[in-house]
């Protein structure tokens, strides 16, 4: 889960960048770049922290051109260093740019082909720097002379779907050629394009979600298909194709659930209506299996479980209230690396109002639960306060598989809901009574927004890996690796997935 973002534009776009990456900053909060074109010059900065305190005044002077592409990475179990941050870079050929949100389930294998077939040397254990190298490496193959046109463009990034595994979503700039954008034939990552029509022409900005768009001024066009290509070349002439065989649409449901902001729309459905919707689906559910009169106030587990606590507490017709404040100037305690951390930040991040759990039967409502240590403190801390019972709600299922698509989700061992019933999750995060969103009401609650999705790449919760590479070896690779992070040999194939959209160039 990273931010990117593409702007061409007719005004220098280095102001742009940098505030369509502060409406991003929340899809990773670790380190931050920005890359311009100005000629067939590039101007690069990046470095480790939030977008307010990578670029200064004179970072930002730097930043020339009018055409440019951005990054916010958030951490992983891997390095955070800040040689790993993006845009990445080659020089060959025609000089590009790339910035990435993902995983690539076959990085090795590619990275291995690079070498042995292509004679291309990658310098890191990033997927991202392998994906920039087979992008590179087609585009080459597509061009012959000096000039590198659509077609060519469109042609190389048919081979490297065909190359590439995995769920990606990038953006690339060509020095003085265009800016060109892409999605995996999967659609499991997001991306959308906006336009901006002004008395020299149009503008176009291509990010992530669509909140970036409109809080910049550019009006929402459409997201980006599964397996499409979109190129904006050096006129400001928009081409797009369609560059994969057999795409199909599979958004991945933890968008929905937490990653994006409420106020985006992914693939035609409203992050925030979806939300609405798991808490209808998942009040449906708690009213089965409780007693009229048992549960005193609804309570959301800020920010994200919001939407869900409001329509449940509405649908059940029981009292909602903001039992816990949140400090803003904690990180997120999903993006946090380490349990220690995760644990004392916490108590940081959350104080709980006591007035408004004393002596009540208080239902918590949280998107969902990982590690389940974000949530067993969460259950102390109303306890402390007062609290007569502590039931606990996830908006989501239980995530009982690792994600392998550019989520840190953690090895099996490590998430609490792996090999247990929820009635031993329950005891384990300490509450009275646990229940969790079904995997098909899940799934409802965003078809219902959007009739038009049907199909979903949701393997944190169902096992289902989309795009049909992954096996048991595979993730056991993905565990060693984890456990054993400076261990050499072949286990380092699952290596990509600790250093997800980690990727570093020497500006």
């Amino acid at each position: 889960m990273c931010g990117i973002v593409g702007v061409v534009s007719h005004q220098p776009v280095n102001q742009l960048l940098y505030d369509a990456l502060l409406l991003l900053q929340h899809r990773g909060q670790d380190a931050a770049g920005i890359a311009t074109n100005h000629s067939s010059m590039f101007s690069m900065h990046k470095a480790n922290g939030l977008v307010r305190d990578v670029f200064r005044t004179r970072n930002m002077r730097s930043l020339q051109g009018n055409s440019g592409i951005g990054h916010c990475r958030y951490p992983t179990a891997g390095s955070s260093s800040e040689e790993e941050a993006q845009p990445f870079y080659v020089n060959a050929p025609f000089g590009i740019t790339l910035a990435h949100n993902g995983n690539l389930t076959n990085w090795e294998q590619l990275k291995q082909e690079m070498f042995k077939n292509d004679r291309r040397h990658i310098n890191t254990d990033s997927d991202s720097e392998v994906l920039l190298n087979v992008l590179a490496h087609e585009i080459q193959n597509a061009t012959s002379g000096l000039v590198l046109d659509p077609d060519a463009i469109f042609k190389a990034v048919a081979v490297l779907h065909r190359r590439v595994r995995g769920g990606y979503a990038a953006v690339a700039q060509i020095a003085g050629v265009g800016l060109l954008a892409f999605r995996d034939p999967f659609g499991i990552r997001p991306l959308c394009l906006g336009i901006n029509e002004t008395e020299q022409g149009a503008e176009y900005l291509i990010a992530s979600e669509s909140v970036a768009l409109e809080g910049m001024g550019f009006r929402f066009v459409r997201d980006i298909a599964p397996g499409e290509a979109v190129f904006i070349d050096a006129d400001k002439q928009l081409h797009s194709r369609q560059c994969a065989d057999n795409p199909s649409l599979n958004p991945c449901v933890f968008e929905f659930v937490y990653l994006a902001r409420p106020d985006s729309i992914i693939d035609g459905a409203s992050v925030y209506a979806t939300r609405l919707k798991m808490g209808e689906y998942l009040a449906a559910k708690i009213k089965r299996e409780f007693k009229d009169g048992e549960i005193d106030v609804v309570m959301p587990i800020p920010d994200s479980s919001r939407p869900a606590a409001i329509q449940l507490a509405l649908a059940l017709n029981i009292e909602y209230r903001e039992g816990f404040i949140k400090n803003r100037y904690i990180g997120r305690t999903f993006l946090m690396p380490g349990q220690a951390m995760r644990k004392k930040s916490v108590r940081q991040k959350l104080n709980a109002i006591v007035s408004e759990f004393k002596d009540k039967v208080v239902l918590l409502v949280d998107d969902s639960i990982v590690r389940g240590t974000t949530s067993r403190e969460i259950v102390q801390m109303a306890r402390e306060a007062g609290a007569k019972k502590v039931i606990f709600a996830s908006a989501a299922p239980p995530v009982i598989y690792p994600n392998v698509y550019g989520i840190d989700m953690p090895t099996r061992d490590e998430l609490i809901a792996y090999g247990r019933t929820t009635e031993e999750v329950c005891r384990e995060i300490t509450a009275d009574a646990l229940v969790y969103q079904d995997i098909d009401a899940l799934k409802r609650a965003i078809s219902d927004v959007n009739p038009e999705l049907k199909n979903f790449e949701a393997s944190c919760f169902d096992g289902i890996y989309v795009t049909g590479d992954i096996s048991q070896d595979y993730l056991d690779k993905l565990e060693y690796a984890r456990h054993n992070p400076k261990a050499p040999g072949p286990e380092d194939a699952g290596r990509s997935q600790l250093n997800l959209n980690l990727a570093t160039t020497e500006g």
